[in-house]
């Protein structure tokens, strides 16, 4: 028992110094003191968060076993199963709209470059032509 006493025993750590409490006031202090923090200790490696990926919905389920009928009894929770049910269609359809508005949108940003490049090619050409 003596010897793990004695193992058990330890130097005591020595005491950090007090830090004083600092609420940033506005987001420019706050990443100073981000820095600051990242500046104390250059050695330590910083950590860089990935690219969220983009919120996409769960698939429609292949088999669907519960199929609800128009049938007159139904219990009082199956309008909150049929709510879940179709919040989440309507999510679905909404995201499918979205990316659709966004295709199109990427489109017609690449048919403008594409003009804009033609054009600024005819005008290079023009000029070359004079000198």
């Amino acid at each position: 028992m003596a010897s793990s006493a004695a193992a058990s025993v330890r130097p005591p750590r020595p005491k950090k110094e007090p830090q004083a409490l600092v609420i940033p006031k506005n987001a420019a202090e706050e990443q100073k003191l981000k820095l600051e923090r990242l500046m104390k200790n250059p050695d330590k490696a910083v950590p860089i968060p990935e690219k969220m990926t983009e919120w996409a919905p769960r698939p429609p389920p292949e088999f669907v076993r519960d199929v609800m009928g128009s049938s007159a009894g139904a219990g009082s929770g199956e309008f909150h199963v049929y709510r879940h049910l179709r919040r989440r269609e309507y999510q679905r359809q909404d995201y499918m709209d979205a990316m659709a508005e966004k295709q199109k949108l990427d489109a017609e940003f690449q048919k403008r470059l594409e003009r804009n490049k033609i054009a600024a090619e005819e005008q290079t050409a023009k000029r070359r032509k004079k000198r």
